[in-house]
């Protein structure tokens, strides 16, 4: 909990925490929601053609994504731990925070599998897509669903910040 403290005592969480600009808080969180938009909105594109709602197109153009997808990533990665910054001591006894990191890790393993198993395959699209593949697809919108609610939830539930 000191170390918690510590961080939250930080310059940089104090300004994030405290400045009345629009470049604080207001920004990140609002870079976080693109973020968010695009590697879970980018992954859900891609779960909803293996799932057959991108009919008779082939799917290889769509691993172009996936740059696109670990850029959002990237981007989450950086505002949500500056998010974290700014009052440590509450998101770290959260425990939806926990349960969103979980779904987030998941997610992220499951887009890599998705890459690795179904792109990888050189007959992608010369055959029906496989039950394996719809699998996966389902359970990559399960989780990502999961990390938004959860992420939306440390907002309101356990130990809020500010209060």
């Amino acid at each position: 909990m000191a170390f918690l403290q510590w961080v939250e005592q930080l310059s940089y969480s104090t300004w994030l925490r405290e400045s009345p600009s629009l470049l604080a808080f207001p920004l990140f969180l609002f870079v976080h929601t693109l973020g968010m938009a695009l590697v879970a909105g980018g992954s859900a594109v891609i779960s909803f053609a293996l799932l057959g709602m991108w009919p008779n197109s082939p799917l290889r153009p769509l691993e172009k994504l996936f740059p696109v997808l670990w850029f959002g990533f990237w981007i989450n990665l950086f505002t949500g731990v500056s998010i974290f910054m700014k009052d440590a001591s509450a998101y770290g006894r959260n425990t939806d925070l926990y349960v969103k990191l979980v779904f987030v890790a998941a997610g992220l393993w499951l887009m890599t599998e998705i890459r690795k198993k179904v792109f990888g395959d050189p007959n992608l699209d010369t055959r029906p897509v496989q039950h394996r593949d719809k699998v996966l697809a389902w359970a990559s919108i399960f989780c990502w669903f999961c990390a938004i609610v959860s992420g939306r939830l440390i907002a309101y539930v356990g130990p809020v910040p500010g209060l």
